[in-house]
């Protein structure tokens, strides 16, 4: 399913103005940072805002949520309070094709044998408008190496392409459709010149991008051989532990589970979820004082061999999308794609 339209940019506003009952999220700068952020007043996208910190993932999969409440009564028998999220519609807009194609792996995760129904509400009430990069949001953006490009459409109700006084909007499906519909007065259908320039902006989008990883189908077989090589505890010497590589990954999905006492007496509380990641040392920890991933070399070793080899073997898809961001943002700067590129010389 596809429907493309035309929308002047000066028509940007008024189209989102027509989003009445829907919640509005959007890429907006914060003391020289871009995060993404409910806003009311919504005029233009920047076609040249860089990645944001985090993806809009946490606006589907929030970093902390509650997902039930429990209580006690007069006669000490426990109640469960179940706490699913509301039926809010809610709107993304500016979302990089990186973070949309994200959002398709962790329905892998959240939607699969077993529904989460946290997830799933949220995600359900969501529609993802993504905008195409004509320019690389960041230097380390290496989106086509595994699988994506800088206007796939995977993930997206919606992609939007800048073409410098307009925009293509191309609904890919029906919640994209139903969302054009609120205003069809303000799209028109693209012309034959329109076609070619956008042709043109997807060409010149690729050409643009300057990282790569070499033979990225080759690296499963190539990690599985090495697991046991001193490699990982060379590339891991500088890692911190502070686990900014996942927490700003838009495909990480790791969480723990707590339980909460807000009242000791009679016990009340809630079970609350909270992203975790497996760069923390009491990740892995057992109950028995055993860690089968004690030091930072085996955790490092993990974070790539579950994005290239675990997630491909059971699913098919690298469980990476080549934002970036992890490169971009480490405090040390370890380079995944350059480790990446010496696990394919490397001799096991």
């Amino acid at each position: 399913m596809t429907m493309e339209k035309i929308l002047p940019k000066k028509s940007f506003a008024p189209w989102v103005k027509k989003l009445a009952g829907f919640e509005v999220y959007a890429p907006v700068e914060k003391d020289g940072v871009w995060i993404y952020e409910a806003v009311e007043d919504l005029k233009e996208i920047s076609p040249s805002y860089p990645n944001t910190v985090q993806a809009p993932k946490k606006i589907i999969f929030p970093q902390t949520e509650t997902l039930f409440e429990f209580d006690t009564d007069e006669e000490g028998q426990p109640t469960l309070t179940e706490t699913l999220p509301g039926k809010k519609d809610r709107v993304i807009f500016g979302v990089r094709p990186c973070d949309a194609r994200a959002a398709t792996l962790t329905d892998i995760v959240f939607g699969g044998t077993i529904n989460d129904p946290y997830y799933q509400a949220r995600r359900e009430k969501t529609v993802l408008v993504g905008l195409t990069c004509n320019h690389p949001p960041s230097p380390n953006c290496f989106c086509p190496s595994v699988g994506g490009s800088p206007h796939s459409r995977e993930g997206l109700d919606i992609l939007m392409t800048d073409l410098g006084d307009r925009y293509v909007v191309d609904a890919v499906t029906e919640k994209g459709e139903k969302l054009l519909s609120k205003a069809k007065n303000l799209f028109t259908k693209p012309t034959d010149r329109d076609r070619r320039e956008l042709a043109t902006a997807f060409t010149d989008s690729e050409q643009r991008i300057e990282r790569s990883l070499r033979d990225a189908n080759q690296l499963p077989g190539k990690l599985k051989k090495m697991f046991e090589s001193p490699f990982w505890d060379e590339k891991a010497l500088g890692c911190i532990r502070c686990g900014i590589c996942t927490y700003l990954c838009p495909a990480c999905h790791c969480f723990d589970l707590t339980d909460e006492l807000t009242s000791a007496s009679p016990p009340k509380g809630r079970r609350i979820r909270t992203w975790d990641t497996c760069q923390f040392p009491d990740f892995t920890m057992h109950s028995s004082g055993h860690n089968p991933r004690p030091d930072r070399a085996s955790r490092l070793r993990q974070r790539l061999n579950h994005k290239f080899q675990y997630f491909v073997e059971h699913h098919g898809e690298f469980q990476c999308t080549g934002c970036g961001r992890c490169i971009s943002r480490c405090p040390v700067s370890i380079d995944i794609i350059d480790i990446l590129e010496e696990v394919h010389d490397h001799e096991s």
